[in-house]
């Protein structure tokens, strides 16, 4: 057991959050939401719950945290510094990390930690571009539980998928559950489904 993993139990031992997680497999592969993200703490107890299972994880932060002396441990804790002035080359090259053969589990937060308009797409394009399934990680305030859900595999219909996360994190309520915000994708297709070529509404 390595000394992260034992640290996290020790954490969750006395922690005041239940940890009810689905176990996932040690030497897989995924992306792992955090929702809802209501709160920077969010983000450290989904660390925790990675920990806790000695997952392989990486996250994604703003390149700023790793700058200085904080660098070095930015990344010994699995950060991946993005430049949001050029966040094109991201999926590219995390495509190339695991087609190279690297194995782990991204750690995503696609809701702000302020309500907004949506989530951000980049999850569901990375587990789209890389193939990747998508674990649920919830918070849930209203009853001080925490952990890891269901794995699902993206289907390429973008409704059909996110009402699937929807259905799933609709009882959850982060920290702060003023701020959380409906797991809907900011181009997300709205609206009746399209026709199909008879004019008939499409099944």
């Amino acid at each position: 057991m390595s000394t992260r993993t034992t640290l996290a139990r020790a954490y969750w031992a006395v922690s005041r959050w239940t940890l009810r997680t689905e176990r996932l497999p040690r030497d897989g592969a995924g992306v792992l939401i955090g929702a809802p993200h209501t709160s920077n703490w969010d983000f450290v107890l989904m660390l925790a719950i990675g920990a806790e299972q000695d997952l392989p994880f990486r996250w994604l932060g703003k390149h700023t945290l790793f700058r200085g002396v904080g660098g070095p441990v930015m990344r010994a804790l699995g950060g991946i510094p993005v430049d949001r002035r050029d966040p094109a080359g991201l999926v590219d090259d995390l495509v190339a990390r695991i087609a190279a053969g690297e194995r782990f589990y991204l750690v995503v937060t696609p809701e702000g930690t302020r309500s907004g308009s949506g989530w951000k797409s980049g999850f569901y394009r990375i587990a789209r571009a890389t193939g990747l399934p998508v674990t649920l990680g919830y918070v849930d305030r209203t009853t001080m539980t925490t952990g890891l859900g269901p794995t699902i595999t993206l289907t390429g219909d973008v409704r059909a998928d996110m009402d699937v996360v929807r259905a799933f994190y609709a009882d959850k309520s982060g920290l702060v559950p003023a701020r959380r915000t409906e797991p809907r994708l900011r181009d997300e297709p709205s609206g009746p489904p399209a026709p199909d070529a008879d004019g008939s509404p499409a099944t």
